[in-house]
């Protein structure tokens, strides 16, 4: 028996069995259409920290300098101590270079005697303008962006060695 007017219960759950999946589907599929075609845009707003005083740096001399530098990872913003060995050229110039070697990340050090970088793992050694004098590291150092503000040394983001030619 056929109801009159509207549909019957059988047309009913047809369209619920097939009408829920379909909408739950779209649902589901709007976030990731948005995702893939409006991808989010990254921030890249350089942080320049305050690293030393200009005065207090020697002059053609490395000096390893702690400071601290904001990373965000995900949501959280962290709050990481790091170093880079400063190096007052003139009362101009002052480079920064990370404190990692090209060849494999290793720490390196500044070895008085010889008068340049020695990276201890692989005997990879850098000038004091940061390029290659022995070992397997394939380009200089890589390093921090630099300006001077005040008197204080503030250091930028890192750049690739590399990449500057």
């Amino acid at each position: 028996m056929q109801p009159q007017n509207g549909i019957g219960r059988r047309r009913f759950y047809l369209a619920c069995i097939y009408g829920l999946p379909a909408l739950i589907g779209a649902a589901l599929s709007l976030p990731a259409a948005v995702y893939l075609l409006f991808p989010p845009r990254a921030k890249k707003n350089e942080e320049w920290v305050d690293a030393a005083k200009v005065g207090d740096l020697p002059l053609k001399a490395p000096e390893e300098v702690v400071f601290r530098r904001n990373r965000v990872d995900g949501w959280k913003v962290l709050s990481e101590k790091t170093t880079a060995w400063v190096v007052k050229m003139s009362d101009r110039e002052i480079v920064a270079y990370t404190p990692q070697c090209t060849h494999l990340g290793c720490a390196y050090r500044w070895d008085e005697q010889k008068q340049y970088f020695i990276c201890p793992c692989h005997t990879s050694a850098f000038g004091l303008d940061g390029k290659v004098l022995t070992g397997p590291a394939p380009r200089p150092l890589d390093r921090y962006q630099t300006r001077v503000d005040n008197g204080r040394l503030l250091i930028g983001p890192a750049a690739d060695a590399g990449a500057k030619g």
